[in-house]
């Protein structure tokens, strides 16, 4: 198996929310359900799963039982159109070829 290159089809196609802790840090619980709603079970076709997924304390659930990632401040949480996560880490972000808004 060889490595290949990942990109979007689009500079929009991701729904992202910067993780920051604590109150006032910009992270309004209509953003936060933004992304859990956005979020799927692979395994169930157009499948929503419950609420929860991503938490204002910074960890997010993989869906489909596939564990928990703790973010740090200033990772990116994405959902693309799928309504899969991707995480985004804040040194990529900064440093890598990321756009965001």
């Amino acid at each position: 198996m060889a490595t290949s290159t990942l990109g979007t089809n689009a500079t929009t196609s991701l729904t992202s929310l910067k993780f920051l802790p604590g109150y006032g840090s910009g992270m309004a619980p209509a953003d936060i359900a933004t992304i859990n709603n956005a979020l799927k079970n692979p395994a169930i076709a157009n499948y929503f799963t419950q609420g929860g997924q991503f938490s204002a304390g910074g960890q997010l659930f993989i869906p489909g039982d596939r564990g928990v990632i703790t973010l740090l401040p200033g990772d990116y949480v994405g959902v693309d159109s799928t309504g899969w996560p991707i995480v985004v880490s804040a040194n990529a972000i900064a440093n890598g070829p990321w756009t965001h808004t």
